[in-house]
């Protein structure tokens, strides 16, 4: 584990300088290929890359959420062409039909809440699912780019109050405690989504008070005093 770990490290390092004429750039580049088949320890480039040049840290969110949507095309393209087999392989029957019926009922948020996360999420594996069960590739794009921004927005903000030590800490407390961070944003985010599907319900029959509020002001006469 040691050695993979090092190469892997090594490995970023050597795409770091081979990217480093390119400036800011690099940081595009280096998101793309992350964001295909080769992983890469994207954070602590991107953090690294905040850190040292800190005055245009919007710049490296936005091209880093840009480098990690472009990148996943590949993976798109591997999905849409044979995905559907490769994770009926790789997941249990559990597993993929609750994946398929999450896509179903809505893909955009499917896609973007796990693009928000950082390692270990499974996230290639969403992003193969994604276009095996075929959504539309607009829709796909916007997705990453979305959550790579919030993802990459909140890891440039803590580099700039704390320094670059708080994203490794972070890193390694969500990846100790995956399941349990999973769990409670999950549950936060199925507590948003019905609170916004009731809210709706509401408008449409009428019982919204702020609807009814906004309505009884407009057919209420005008005060002349």
């Amino acid at each position: 584990m040691n050695k993979i770990k090092h190469f892997v490290h090594a490995y970023g390092e050597w795409i770091k300088h081979a990217l480093a004429p390119l400036g800011p750039w690099g940081m595009l580049a280096f998101a793309a290929v992350d964001g295909s088949f080769l992983g890469l320890p994207l954070d602590a480039i991107f953090v690294s890359y905040v850190y040292n040049d800190r005055s245009r840290f919007l710049l490296y969110v936005l091209l880093a959420s840009a480098g990690s949507a472009l990148g996943s095309i590949v993976l798109y393209v591997v999905g849409h062409v044979g995905g559907e087999v490769l994770l009926r392989k790789r997941l249990s029957p559990e597993r993929f039909e609750k994946i398929h019926a999450s896509f179903d009922r809505h893909e955009f948020w499917a896609l973007m809440f796990p693009a928000m996360l950082p390692p270990p999420t499974p996230f290639k594996i969403v992003v193969l699912a994604a276009a095996a069960f075929e959504m539309n590739f607009g829709h796909f794009l916007l997705a990453i780019f979305a959550g790579r921004f919030v993802r990459f927005l909140i890891e440039a903000l803590l580099t700039l109050w704390f320094g670059p030590g708080i994203v490794t800490m972070t890193g390694n407390l969500f990846a100790h405690h995956f399941g349990w961070i999973l769990a409670g944003a999950g549950a936060l985010l199925v507590g948003w989504w019905i609170w916004r599907q009731r809210r709706r319900a509401r408008a449409a029959l009428g019982m919204d008070p702020s609807t009814s509020l906004r309505a009884g002001s407009r057919g209420r006469p005008p005060h002349t005093g």
